[in-house]
């Protein structure tokens, strides 16, 4: 037993965090409170630009089209005549002004997340026929070791990164996926 309230206690910073981003939150809240901070990192700019239901990738906090009319192309990474690794190396360059991590592009309109609702998003995260056949520890895999989404806590050129720091968002990654992703 005391085991189990010490496991308790070394969790209560992040649960604090959970329920502090829920109540502060801005945007719509999720109906589970171990999603809510999952949310409010996925729909940052970060991640939305991306994540778009359009045929064109965004940019900037502001989420605007892309400089140069890029498009999404057949297989997510810019037209035949403009690939995405035209310009997004494998780190930024430029002085961080062109940013860049490995396998550059946009995720597949499956996987768009732009106005989604919390509960939206979720089901989305874990449907295997929107998320790359991804199970939760896949996902889990996913969010916390592909070098293209860890760029989003390490942008460079002063862009604005999510709420909560990589290892945070990895905690309350985990809280969920061991929860069995409720929504």
């Amino acid at each position: 037993m005391t085991s189990y309230f010490a496991k308790i206690r070394s969790r209560l910073p992040m649960i604090w965090l959970m329920i502090a981003a829920s109540l502060l939150s801005t945007t719509a809240i999720a109906q589970s409170p171990l999603f809510q901070p999952l949310f409010e990192v996925l729909t940052h700019p970060r991640c939305l630009n991306c994540h778009t239901k359009t045929e064109f990738p965004r940019q900037g906090d502001e989420r605007r089209r892309h400089d140069q009319l890029v498009v999404r192309g057949e297989d997510n990474h810019g037209a035949p005549t403009l690939r995405c690794s035209a310009c997004h190396q494998d780190s930024n360059v430029a002085d961080d002004e062109v940013p860049g991590a490995p396998h550059w592009g946009l995720a597949p309109l499956s996987m768009a997340w732009e106005d989604l609702s919390p509960s939206q998003l979720c089901a989305a995260l874990k449907d295997t026929g929107k998320n790359g056949n991804r199970s939760l520890e896949d996902l889990f895999r996913h969010m916390t070791e592909d070098e293209l989404v860890l760029w989003g806590w390490n942008p460079g050129a002063n862009r604005s990164t999510p709420a909560l720091s990589q290892s945070e968002f990895a905690d309350a990654l985990r809280l969920w996926v061991n929860a069995g992703g409720p929504c």
